[in-house]
């Protein structure tokens, strides 16, 4: 691979805007994974794509859509940013596996197999028991593999997470986590799980959302890149990433969407209270895709040299990308 140096994020859900669209430009973010759908069913989510073909259509300067490593590169040679599609929930699947096969013909690249509560595939990370992947949980990693949709366990609880990297013949992700060692929030990652997925060529995407960073919007960037730097020695220098959950420009409101859906008639608050309800500050040092110049320079800053900083801001998921998103 070249050793050009591209900066990718494994995951957002902005409020997307032909102003988000430039200040990626800005950022020379060559390559982001958007969030496509949370609880949406498969009609709803081929909305969702009727949507963003609308926004490739009325800025064809500033992104197009990703479907390769390739167009990573295509997005750096041509100064726009490549747009992946992925789910934060199976819903988009119905309980249909033949689903699968038309999602990733229409661009999707992740799908997690929960988002925080028990679903038809895996456990979710908020339940109280875990008992694992399910039996239609193995048939749908089995599909996955086949043609080339990522496995994602962000949401997932730790069973189910350790037995998907198991289950799996294909690397998996976890797009947007923290290590637990660092801030114990339920969502945040074990050694042990850590250490599964750097051993099989999975990826660890870092978060900068503040209910996963320590003291929340208070973090400082030089204890995020400490974070990194001690994951690396857990995981390997080249299975590590950034997954930024930039929910940008968002109303409070969606957060109700993402944690509740459908599946109760009740406020969800998720780890915390009432003062959880909606979108908290981001910390100072990352407010939009202008600002990944500071994590490298963070990087850096910690002890990092230019190859591994290089690796952490995008050329390890170029890797990935490139391994993964065709068919086996």
């Amino acid at each position: 691979m070249s050793q050009t140096k591209y900066r990718i994020d494994a995951l957002q859900y902005a409020n997307w805007s032909e102003n988000i669209f430039r200040q990626m430009r800005e950022g020379e973010v060559d390559a982001v994974h958007v969030t496509i759908a949370y609880h949406e069913n498969f009609r709803e989510t081929v909305a969702n794509i009727e949507q963003w073909n609308s926004f490739f259509e009325r800025f064809p300067g500033l992104i197009f859509q990703g479907k390769t490593g390739d167009d990573v590169r295509l997005a750096r040679e041509t100064d726009r940013t490549a747009i992946f599609f992925g789910f934060q929930n199976p819903s988009p699947m119905e309980d249909d596996i033949r689903l699968l096969e038309i999602l990733h013909a229409l661009g999707a690249r992740f799908m997690q197999l929960t988002y925080n509560n028990q679903s038809l595939l895996a456990t979710g990370c908020y339940e109280k028991n875990d008992p694992g992947v399910t039996r239609m949980g193995r048939e749908v990693i089995a599909e996955m593999n086949r043609i080339g949709l990522v496995v994602d366990m962000s949401h997932s609880a730790e069973g189910s997470t350790l037995e998907a990297i198991e289950i799996s013949d294909r690397p998996i992700v976890i797009t947007h986590a923290n290590p637990a060692f660092w801030h114990p929030a339920l969502r945040n990652k074990s050694n042990e799980v850590m250490q599964a997925l750097g051993e099989t060529g999975g990826m660890l995407g870092f978060s900068m959302y503040p209910h996963h960073l320590k003291n929340g919007s208070n973090c400082s960037l030089e204890s995020f890149c400490e974070m990194i730097a001690a994951a690396a020695e857990t995981m390997g220098i080249d299975h590590i990433g950034l997954g930024s959950d930039l929910c940008q420009d968002q109303p409070d409101s969606v957060v109700e969407w993402m944690r509740v859906g459908r599946w109760t008639k009740k406020v969800d608050y998720g780890e915390g209270s009432a003062s959880n309800a909606g979108f908290p500050p981001m910390p100072n040092w990352f407010n939009d895709n202008r600002d990944f110049r500071n994590i490298e320079q963070g990087l850096l800053d910690v002890g990092f040299n230019v190859e591994d900083t290089s690796k952490i801001m995008g050329n390890n998921w170029l890797r990935f990308f490139d391994e993964n998103f065709g068919s086996a």
